[in-house]
């Protein structure tokens, strides 16, 4: 079982990192630092986007529009930390 709690905290921290570097991605995009137009960079993106999208499209779904900012990456964040929290503070029960 221990090893069932490990893989759990590595899924979380692997949604972490997407999340951290989606929110990174953005900003250096928006800031123009980042160029959609390189191929990598695109690719990158587009494959954050599909992966991270309907998690926050299920959030941004009860959140109240903001009126240009998105706080459902910060939702998520908060979710999944929420998340490593319990299985921690839980985890006498996978041993």
């Amino acid at each position: 079982m221990q090893s069932l709690f490990q893989i759990l905290m590595l899924i979380l921290d692997i949604v972490w990192f997407f999340i951290i570097a989606h929110v990174i991605m953005s900003w250096l995009i928006n800031f123009q630092v980042l160029n959609l137009r390189q191929q990598f960079v695109a690719q990158v993106w587009y494959g954050l986007n599909r992966l991270l999208e309907p998690i926050y499209s299920r959030v941004r779904s009860f959140l109240p529009a903001m009126s240009g900012i998105d706080l459902a990456p910060l939702v998520v964040l908060v979710a999944v930390y929420a998340l490593r929290i319990i299985l921690i503070n839980n985890a006498a029960a996978f041993y």
